[in-house]
């Protein structure tokens, strides 16, 4: 997977991301359970991608929880938007 740099940052994300707003209850229906959708995260990751995004307002806070609980193990191989809803 094509991996460009953001701006004069250094920072590398892949071409394609993962953006995660239905895989956890809060937002609308989750396409399944818990343990399944965090088996579609590190899957991601396995194939390459390694630029996720979640936000506050998915959960809140449940969102966040899930990936987060999910990248554990690959951490420093990812980079994770997200978003808060208080600028």
């Amino acid at each position: 997977m094509k991996t460009p740099k953001l701006g004069n940052s250094g920072l590398e994300v892949s071409a394609l991301g993962l953006g995660c707003m239905r895989l956890s209850p809060g937002h609308g229906a989750v396409a399944g359970t818990k343990q399944e959708m965090i088996a579609l995260i590190r899957a991601a990751v396995e194939r390459g991608i390694n630029f996720f995004d979640t936000a506050e307002v998915y959960g809140p806070f449940v969102n966040e929880e899930l990936v987060g609980e999910a990248l554990a193990p690959v951490r420093d191989r990812v980079v994770i938007a997200n978003v808060s809803s208080r600028w």
